[in-house]
């Protein structure tokens, strides 16, 4: 079978090419892939290349493809794992696989399965790990960001606190509690205050800070405080360009601090704010990767010593994360289409990849069977003046606040051209 996909050859080396899949043979599975959501953590391969500890040092020679966040459909299946799936069974998959205690991952470390692919095989290794996680859901976009979803579904679980006079950790954000998100109105940042707001544990205060007053209003429009109160969540939404973000933050806290600090950021400044809001033992969770590993941040020992206040961070989250997230999904209390801003196909995965920090918005979704540019939802309307099927996709969107939908994916996998092979 031939694939197209886009493959990893070194540092901001990437090339989409058609070239032949190894058969299922009889403990492998053959599958389209229909959908992929770009992560930075993929733009920080493509930087790093084969310095990244997920990218095999000799990607040069033998490269592997690309795209972590991404769900299809199989298509054959060997014998070794026909008792438990079968042609037609929608999947999404959890990349971290931890087989054998190695940090291998779909998406960075083989070349026969990654997102950004049109067809790909997947090792018995995933299958094995219990990685290849059905999905019964119509949207393919939404089992592709149940991924995301999972990792901050880890984060929050991650956080944990100590009774005064205790010596256990009890695990997870402070129900009840006072909850700092910080840069946080980017797609991540969205899906973490969708989940205080609607998750199983919720605090009584989330407060939502950025410098860019655009995506703080966006955030506001879908995420909105009258939602959050019904829910028992008291939001904010703080600009912290201007004013003295230190103290209006510390004054939002009515002066006690923040029980959990979300960073979802790696710059040094909004750490160390994150420092210094934190309550008596108060936890922070620096989410945000850095791609510079001597990345650094002044904390306050005083602090940690007289106030117990701690720091944790995750990398992805796990199996269960992962089927936290398509229950959550499934059940409609989180809706993650508002991470994505713009849609492209596959053709348009290479520049995305490797401009994404510099490309405004949030998530960058890839359906790799067709064939059409990286484009913005909010740019829907111009271009239907002359394409009929963007037109299409804006009276979709616009009637869905401004947001992906299953309706769109539709319209995209129907209507937009077939990406060409070879």
């Amino acid at each position: 079978m031939k694939t197209t996909a886009l493959r990893i050859y070194g540092k901001m080396d990437l090339r989409l090419e058609t070239f032949d899949l190894p058969p299922a043979g009889s403990d492998g599975i053959l599958a389209e892939v229909l959908c992929d959501s770009i992560c930075m953590s993929s733009y920080k391969a493509a930087k790093q290349g084969p310095e990244h500890k997920r990218v095999p040092d000799d990607c040069a020679t033998n490269p592997t493809i690309i795209g972590h966040e991404f769900s299809g459909r199989i298509l054959e299946v060997g014998t070794r794992w026909r008792q438990q799936f079968a042609p037609g069974d929608r999947f999404g998959i959890q990349p971290a696989l931890m087989y054998k205690g190695s940090l291998d991952a779909p998406g960075y470390s083989f070349p026969t399965i990654g997102g950004d692919a049109t067809h790909v095989r997947i090792p018995s290794s995933v299958m094995e790990m219990e990685c290849l996680l059905k999905y019964t859901g119509e949207a393919f976009f939404m089992a592709s960001l149940s991924e995301p979803v999972s990792c901050i579904i880890g984060a929050l679980k991650a956080q944990y606190h100590m009774e005064p006079g205790s010596y256990d950790h009890q695990m997870g954000i402070r129900a009840g509690g006072k909850v700092a998100c910080l840069a946080s109105a980017g797609p991540m940042g969205l899906g973490l205050v969708d989940l205080l707001v609607h998750g199983h544990r919720r605090p009584a205060l989330v407060v939502v800070t950025d410098i860019d007053q655009a995506r703080l209003d966006r955030a506001a429009s879908i995420l909105t405080v009258a939602d959050a109160k019904a829910n028992g969540v008291d939001l904010r939404y703080v600009n912290t360009k201007t004013g003295s973000p230190l103290q209006d933050l510390m004054a939002v806290s009515a002066g006690t601090g923040y029980d959990d600090v979300f960073v979802m950021a790696p710059v040094a400044p909004v750490v160390e704010m994150g420092d210094a809001i934190l309550g008596r033992d108060g936890c922070l969770n620096f989410f945000a990767g850095p791609t510079d590993p001597a990345f650094s941040a002044k904390f306050n020992f005083y602090n940690v010593h007289y106030g117990s206040t701690h720091i944790v961070g995750t990398s992805g989250g796990n199996t269960q994360d992962m089927r936290d997230a398509l229950e959550l999904m499934a059940a409609g209390r989180i809706n993650p289409s508002m991470m994505i801003t713009h849609v492209g196909g596959l053709t348009a995965a290479k520049e995305a990849t490797l401009h994404l920090p510099d490309i405004p918005g949030g998530k960058k979704l890839i359906y790799t069977q067709v064939d059409f540019p990286l484009t913005a939802i909010a740019d829907f309307g111009t271009l239907g003046k002359t394409n009929p099927v963007f037109a299409e996709l804006d009276r979709i969107c616009v009637a869905n606040n401004g947001l992906w939908c299953i309706a769109a994916e539709r319209v995209v996998l129907e209507k937009m051209p077939r990406l060409a092979l070879g």
